[in-house]
């Protein structure tokens, strides 16, 4: 059963979520400010943390930084809620790590199907599709991990869509427009440095073998054959 923390100070809409994910097959616990929901987060490994941006006490954006910042909370997924539509404002939640967006007003079905779609993405994968290996680096997209040296390195959910797309891509440049696209699901015509973030991020968890994650400068970036690495 997946367990989703709610964090809305939003008592009457906090309740109608929580009784319809209920409803779906899901554990629940609600959190009104940011600071309750991280120390919820902390108490009870959760599985999805449905995070309003505006909140009493702090910024949701902070929350989420704050969540990704700490060790048992790292991997956790997170879908922001906010009033806000523009897309700009989904760009700020993605580069502070947020896995997925949903604007308010929402209908609490198309919620709970869109939480569901998430956690599938994010299962492991059933078929039995050989690990990519790549010098010291081994995606095991069946089972949804990453290692290093043998070592297991933890990868949000989008980090570890990107790192897939590179590493299947070896040797090509993948644009920044292209990586919107495919990975982020935003309009290539953004102006964001939310893919720059979440790369630096990314080569820092390589370790020994960041090199292999070029920058093309002015085009994009690529992951390299050991031994072509800069």
């Amino acid at each position: 059963m997946p367990h989703v923390l709610i964090v809305d100070d939003e008592r009457d809409l906090a309740e109608l979520i929580d009784f319809n994910l209920r409803a779906a097959g899901f554990s629940t616990r609600v959190a009104p400010t940011g600071e309750s929901a991280l120390s919820a987060a902390r108490e009870q490994r959760t599985d999805v943390v449905l995070l309003d941006v505006m909140l009493p006490d702090m910024s949701g954006v902070d929350v989420c930084r704050q969540l990704r910042a700490t060790a048992n909370t790292r991997d956790v997924l997170i879908v922001m809620l906010t009033a806000k539509g523009e897309e700009s404002d989904r760009v700020r939640g993605f580069e502070v790590g947020a896995d997925d967006y949903v604007t308010k007003p929402f209908s609490v079905r198309e919620l709970v199907l869109r939480l569901k779609a998430i956690l599938r993405r994010s299962a492991p994968a059933r078929d039995e599709s050989a690990p990519v290996k790549l010098g010291p680096l081994t995606l095991d997209t069946s089972a949804h991990r990453f290692y290093v040296d043998g070592k297991e390195v933890p990868l949000t959910a989008l980090e570890f869509r990107l790192l897939e797309y590179l590493m299947t891509r070896v040797g090509r440049v993948q644009s920044r427009e292209q990586l919107l696209e495919e990975v982020w699901g935003l309009s290539s015509n953004l102006e964001t440095r939310t893919i720059d973030t979440h790369v630096m991020r990314l080569r820092d968890k390589l370790g020994p073998a960041r090199a292999y994650l070029e920058t093309v400068r002015g085009v994009g970036y690529r992951i390299v054959e050991p031994g072509m690495a800069c």
